[in-house]
């Protein structure tokens, strides 16, 4: 295993390499290679056409009693890739290309032809002119008498076109002065209404800042004012009486306070009924003479039948005297033990 990538072998003293022996193979045999299309061709069996670049396994040959300067020349065989129809083509050294040989045809081949032409005239004539210099004299004088023709033709054919066309180049080139100038200018009044708005919406918008700056002074200044008024008249009863503000949807409505209840247990303020004889007065000769009064209402009261437990609902109470309530009745007698303790 240690001389498996050795590259020198033994050779005894007696090793002759001309007693090897020889593979006797054809000269014109053919190997399998791979290689690609080198121009672009169209088959002659069934019209398909092969580009340049189509990759084939081609047989290989050398082309017997053909050499170039010592090359050798080598045919290809290929298949087409429809019919598969056998095609033929082989090295041309000379012109560092590959000609056709037969089952197909060249394209573009008159673009070919037309410049391997215009090679050996150019070839032939530089060859003239070598050896001759009277040629080329003669050469230069008729390409200069070339010139000038094809320069005339020119000349010709521009007049030819201003007469039947009839511009007027000096007329086109002032419009188009004209035109650039009015777009100039109107991009200039463009620009200036442009800043014009702006400004004006500056304006604007601060005059309506300052406006809206002015309205909530004077709206803070009225709800001061209104809060000193408001505080100033407030007592503590007339909550019972005042009528309550309430904003909904943005408009202001007033509610009636509510006093039923009020009303029901001691009856309205303003009323001069039963709450007003519960205000304590000053002692005066005429409520010495109402205490006694009282005090025989209050005996006879205990021994009438509304005061008794056993006395029907539906029988009807004697009035009080002097038409008052019970709640008078009640405010004269603590009057009265008042004016006794003192």
């Amino acid at each position: 295993m240690s001389e498996r990538k050795v590259l020198n072998k033994y050779y005894p003293p007696d090793f002759d390499p001309a007693k090897i022996p020889k593979l006797k193979l054809p000269k014109d045999r053919q190997y399998v290679v791979r290689l690609m299309a080198p121009f672009n061709m169209r088959c002659k069996t069934c019209g398909e056409y092969i580009y340049k670049g189509k990759k084939f396994n081609a047989r290989k040959e050398t082309v017997q009693n053909q050499l170039y300067m010592g090359l050798p020349i080598f045919r290809f065989y290929i298949k087409c890739t429809r019919c598969l129809a056998e095609i033929t083509f082989k090295t041309d050294p000379e012109n560092t290309d590959y000609a056709m040989e037969h089952g197909a045809t060249r394209n573009f081949q008159a673009e070919k032809l037309i410049e391997e032409e215009e090679k050996r005239i150019q070839q032939e004539r530089e060859d003239e002119e070598l050896n001759n210099p009277m040629k080329v004299l003669e050469n230069r004088t008729r390409d200069s008498k070339m010139e000038m023709e094809v320069l005339e033709n020119l000349q010709e054919l521009k007049e030819l076109n201003q007469r039947q066309a009839q511009v007027d180049f000096e007329g086109m080139l002032g419009q188009y002065r004209e035109l650039e100038k009015r777009e100039r200018e109107r991009e200039i009044e463009e620009d200036e209404r442009e800043t014009k708005d702006m400004l004006e919406r500056a304006l604007v918008k601060r005059l309506r800042d300052s406006d809206s700056e002015n309205e909530e002074e004077s709206n803070s200044s009225s709800r001061d004012v209104q809060s000193q008024e408001t505080s100033n008249t407030d007592k503590p009863t007339d909550i019972l009486t005042a009528d309550k503000p309430t904003e909904t949807n943005g408009a202001i409505t007033v509610k009636k306070a509510k006093v039923e209840s009020w009303e029901k247990s001691v009856g309205t303020l303003g009323a001069a009924g039963a709450l007003g004889s519960l205000v304590v007065r000053k002692k005066s000769a005429v409520t010495s003479q109402l205490k006694t009064a009282t005090a025989s209402s209050l005996m006879d009261t205990k021994s009438s039948p509304c005061a008794s437990s056993t006395a029907s609902l539906s029988t009807p109470c004697a009035a009080t005297p002097n038409g008052s309530s019970s709640l008078s009745l009640l405010g004269a007698y603590s009057d009265s033990e008042s004016n006794d303790s003192e």
